[in-house]
């Protein structure tokens, strides 16, 4: 039977693995520690406002995101034409490929680094350019540099790196930003930027306004709790962010998430007290982990690596018997959540008896 004919270039995109949900467990409650997601609620402040937008629903949302754009432009002390709005950072993230990349053009990228990279550049018909990460994990900004060709229009450095952990330093980022012809465009992509501790933690906005050819990419689904909304903004020169305004979705962005994300961003003390709790707790997890003979990389997320390369299933599977959802990926390693304390405790106690040596 004869079907219409379909782009060849789907052949190429990978399926994007979501974190699966726990499996029921008679008398026993299951977290789901595979998605990367925040435990809590929205912010108290922030509920009421998606309750009353909720009865909005019935009109169309702003397609120009106005009263958000003002107030990130606000909160970030940048230029609003600098800023432009999508559908989550993997939104964002499409709206840039789709920007600057033709058929047969290279994105550079560590790896294993964020899942979607390989799917949003396929899609383009652009071809993926995938450099190892180093034995600690993290980003080999030397080597994503020589991997730079003529045909390269777009780098993604990812930091804290998912789904590893460790971030870049400015220093490193600057140096490596120095070394990148200035027609390819640096997407410096900080989902989880919130989490960051360190005296050499990246400034994004200062690497921005330095250089035009750096964009940055964030979100309001991770430390800001609003994953199931889907808001995610860029920052970058005026003809970068006026492109991924041309190519967003119409009407992507919708009401509710664009005054849940407002109301967000006046929230700065609640969220503050709340990513400070996942930090501390973060902290208190990773050391109980390697107390117990794990070495981890340092991560600087919401989320812990563990590197268990083919022993990856039978880890999974130790965590699925304790009421455990986590994220594996293929024969390298395990990824899991900061959760709940009670299933952060859980994830410490399977990790001693499925002790790394043994």
């Amino acid at each position: 039977m004869d079907t219409p004919r379909l782009r060849s270039a789907l052949d190429q995109v990978p399926a994007y693995v979501a974190g699966r949900p726990p499996a029921p467990r008679e008398g026993l409650t299951v977290y789901k520690v595979s998605s990367n997601e925040n435990p809590n609620p929205p912010l108290p402040s922030v509920r009421s406002v998606i309750e009353a937008a909720a009865t909005q629903v019935n009109r169309y949302p702003d397609m120009g995101v106005t009263a958000l754009t003002d107030a990130l432009a606000a909160h970030l002390d940048v230029p609003r034409d600098q800023v432009a709005t999508g559908t989550g950072s993997v939104g964002v993230l499409a709206q840039i490929i789709q920007s600057t990349c033709d058929p047969g053009d290279e994105v550079v990228y560590a790896w294993r680094s964020f899942e979607a990279y390989p799917i949003v550049v396929a899609i383009a018909g652009a071809t993926p350019v995938q450099v190892p990460l180093t034995s600690e994990h993290r980003h080999d900004l030397d080597a994503m540099a020589a991997a730079i060709t003529d045909r390269t229009r777009v780098v993604l450095v990812c930091t804290p790196n998912n789904p590893t952990g460790p971030s870049v330093t400015h220093a490193e980022l600057e140096a490596f930003v120095a070394r990148v012809p200035k027609d390819v465009l640096v997407v410096v992509d900080e989902a989880y930027l919130e989490f960051v501790e360190g005296d050499d933690a990246v400034d994004g906005l200062a690497l921005r306004r330095a250089h035009d050819n750096v964009a940055l990419l964030r979100t309001f689904s991770k430390a800001y709790g609003l994953a199931g909304l889907r808001v995610g903004y860029a920052v970058a020169a005026e003809p970068v962010a006026e492109a991924l305004r041309k190519t967003a979705t119409p009407f992507g962005v919708n009401l509710i998430a664009q005054a849940a994300a407002v109301a967000s961003l006046e929230a700065k003390d609640e969220l503050d007290a709340r990513v400070r709790e996942l930090v501390a707790e973060r902290a208190r997890v990773v050391a109980a982990l390697r107390r117990s003979g794990w070495e981890l990389p340092e991560s600087q997320a919401n989320f812990v690596w563990f590197p268990v390369a083919d022993r990856a299933g039978a880890f999974v599977a130790a965590c699925e018997e304790a009421g455990l959802s986590v994220r594996p990926y293929g024969n390298e390693g395990v990824r899991v959540t900061i959760g709940e304390v009670e299933a952060n405790d859980r994830l410490i106690e399977v990790a001693a008896a499925f002790h790394p040596g043994s």
